[in-house]
């Protein structure tokens, strides 16, 4: 099986001619160099379309492999109404997780993770199985699925203030990705009860001071947290045993000083209502 990403080198997608849309050599450097130094940068793609953002999320990929690991899963991105309301967003946008941007959970970071940093409520995927390939609905989907992750992304918007933010400067960046706080694994061993308890579950986050941020249901997410690989794979991406997929946020995006220290996620109706935490240093 490959990637949607791998599959675009292995065609020699990459090799050719980049689109009027697609970032320039140039313009992937500078965005590195910035995205790196924690400084606002300029959008990419800005006039261009879908296409024209996934050429350059695969060359801005490919950039960052050597400095923050190899792609180890995928995103969707703005699959809750709120999130959709902010950027303009008629469907959800497609990213890559990156192996060394994962920390435990209880993990400290620094309140400036990176150079327009947010917070949020998701949840991660443990693809168990290369069948999820031929899944048609979200019951198909748990089926093929090891385990469930507690998640707390922590995203970096990247753009410089007055720069547009729209589903195509976010998926030409690969939908923010920068850090992530990972939950004890809970391993799928019912699938057919583990698909009612996503849909069930009560998702709540709150600030390190106890304060609720945001509350909502599993169904926040596409009407089930399973729909968000679905629509993965219905834009290319092909999966394979142990590729995490972030299923996207359950409410608002929220910047680190609302956190007042800190954040924690509950899913309530989860087996143990596991929680996820981080620290805002």
């Amino acid at each position: 099986m490959r990637s949607f990403f791998g599959a675009l080198f292995a065609c020699g997608a990459l090799s050719q001619p980049v689109t009027a849309g697609c970032a320039t050599d140039d313009q992937v450097e500078q965005f590195v160099a910035d995205y790196l130094s924690g400084t606002p940068s300029t959008a990419l793609s800005a006039d261009g379309t879908m296409e024209d953002a996934l050429c350059t999320q695969a060359h801005i990929v490919k950039a960052l492999e050597p400095h923050l690991g190899p792609v180890i899963g995928y995103k969707a991105g703005l699959t809750s109404a709120p999130a959709q309301e902010r950027f303009g967003a008629s469907e959800p946008v497609q990213g890559v997780l990156f192996r060394d941007m994962m920390l435990n959970d209880g993990a400290s970071v620094p309140s400036d993770w990176g150079a327009r940093p947010v917070f949020e409520a998701d949840l991660v995927l443990v693809v168990g199985s290369a069948d999820i390939n031929q899944a048609e609905t979200p019951e198909d989907v748990v089926h093929n699925i090891s385990a469930i992750r507690p998640f707390i992304e922590l995203p970096d918007l990247t753009l410089a203030k007055g720069e547009p933010i729209t589903p195509v400067t976010l998926t030409a960046i690969g939908v923010a990705p920068r850090l992530g706080v990972l939950g004890t694994e809970i391993p799928v061993t019912d699938p057919a009860s583990m698909a009612q308890a996503l849909a069930d579950m009560a998702v709540t986050l709150r600030a390190a001071d106890g304060d609720i941020l945001a509350q909502a249901p599993g169904t926040a997410v596409l009407g089930h947290p399973a729909n968000a690989a679905l629509w993965l794979m219905s834009k290319g991406i092909e999966f394979k045993p142990g590729d995490l997929i972030s299923v996207g946020s359950f409410g608002p995006l929220f910047p680190p000083e609302k956190g007042m220290g800190g954040a924690s996620v509950t899913y309530e109706g989860l087996p143990g209502d596991p929680t996820v935490s981080v620290v805002f240093e």
